[in-house]
């Protein structure tokens, strides 16, 4: 992650998460579902201190912080890992028209990252930008 979207400890922030190729995964039900149980979870059970958000069809924004003894990168890292592999166990298990497209278009951005070894849902970074005043804020 570039130095201008490095997440500090104790900031606000707000941050901007991305489907590859923005693909619109959240236009069902089943899906949006993933993301607003992995939200809960991350809150009650990760420190995720979460001011506001909102779902796109397919990308998300968060007005997030991290509890003091906590790390909210390490947060929405674990929070994109858990979507991914849940969203493509859904995509395989479940009816979906678009199955097969899904699948081809996460596993060939896969095979696009060093670290990733099947699929990738989710874009690399988190676009952070730290909310430093009310005039800043009024911006986004």
């Amino acid at each position: 992650m570039g130095l201008k979207n490095r997440i500090v400890p104790g900031g606000l922030y707000f941050l901007t998460m991305t489907v590859v190729d923005w693909v619109d995964i959240f236009t069902r039900p089943v899906y949006k579902h993933i993301i607003v149980d992995a939200l809960k979870f991350c809150q009650e059970k990760k420190g995720l201190k979460l001011y506001a958000w909102v779902l796109m069809s397919n990308h998300m924004h968060l007005i997030a912080a991290a509890e003091e003894d906590r790390n909210l990168s390490d947060i929405l890292r674990d929070f994109k890992q858990f979507t991914s592999r849940k969203i493509v166990a859904i995509i395989q298990e479940e009816p979906e028209s678009r199955r097969q497209w899904l699948l081809h278009r996460f596993e060939f951005n896969a095979h696009l990252s060093t670290n990733v070894r099947h699929y990738k849902v989710w874009q690399d970074g988190n676009e952070a930008k730290e909310l430093l005043s009310n005039s800043f804020i009024d911006q986004n």
